[in-house]
């Protein structure tokens, strides 16, 4: 499967929602064609480089994205709200003249549902403090608070951890391996 990347300073994890501003030609053009198309986007980390400018040298691995919301902004801007559908690892890629990335991709196995463990209540706790404080998408998206994939997730995108912290957790295999190196962060942090 071949789609359009978006190198973004963000780690967006199945299930999750995304609001940007779009400006730059490159990404007004790819956001144009899939939503004609109806093709998803892939979000992926910067490695190296910027958001905006030449093309970012971005990790083979991220989350493939489609459209759900899309306005013009007060501004002059496109917002567009992404949400996340399914982690993907890069296979090969190209930049095209207008610097846009497109790559081949792989997509990865989802997660298998998996049952509370001891850290759980907690998280669910946490994450309805946060979302509480925030507005739309977050505040309307529906939400899963039975589903510790879906809660670690989003905790995972909402809170100030290291880009680095938030890509490693998006490779992990397992959600038990990704609760486990979350609690110790959030505890650092004194969320917990």
């Amino acid at each position: 499967m071949i789609i359009p990347l978006f190198p973004l300073n963000a780690v967006l994890f199945p299930g999750g929602s995304l609001p940007l501003r779009i400006f730059e030609p490159r990404y007004l053009d790819m956001v144009s064609d899939c939503m004609k198309s109806e093709k998803g986007i892939g979000v992926i980390l910067i490695e190296q480089g910027q958001e905006a400018g030449a093309a970012a040298k971005s990790h083979d691995v991220g989350t493939m994205s489609s459209i759900v919301y899309w306005h013009k902004r007060k501004d002059g801007m496109l917002g567009v709200t992404l949400k996340g559908e399914q982690r993907f690892k890069v296979i090969s890629s190209e930049i095209k003249p207008n610097q846009l990335i497109v790559a081949e991709i792989e997509l990865l196995d989802e997660f298998k549902p998996t049952s509370f463990d001891k850290h759980s209540e907690a998280l669910v706790k946490l994450l309805k403090q946060i979302i509480a404080l925030l507005e739309p998408p977050y505040t309307t998206m529906e939400k899963f608070y039975d589903d510790i994939e879906w809660v670690s997730a989003r905790l995972i995108e909402l809170l100030p951890l290291e880009f680095k912290d938030k890509q490693k957790m998006l490779l992990m295999e397992s959600v038990e391996e990704r609760v486990e190196c979350l609690h110790p962060l959030l505890v650092s942090m004194e969320m917990l």
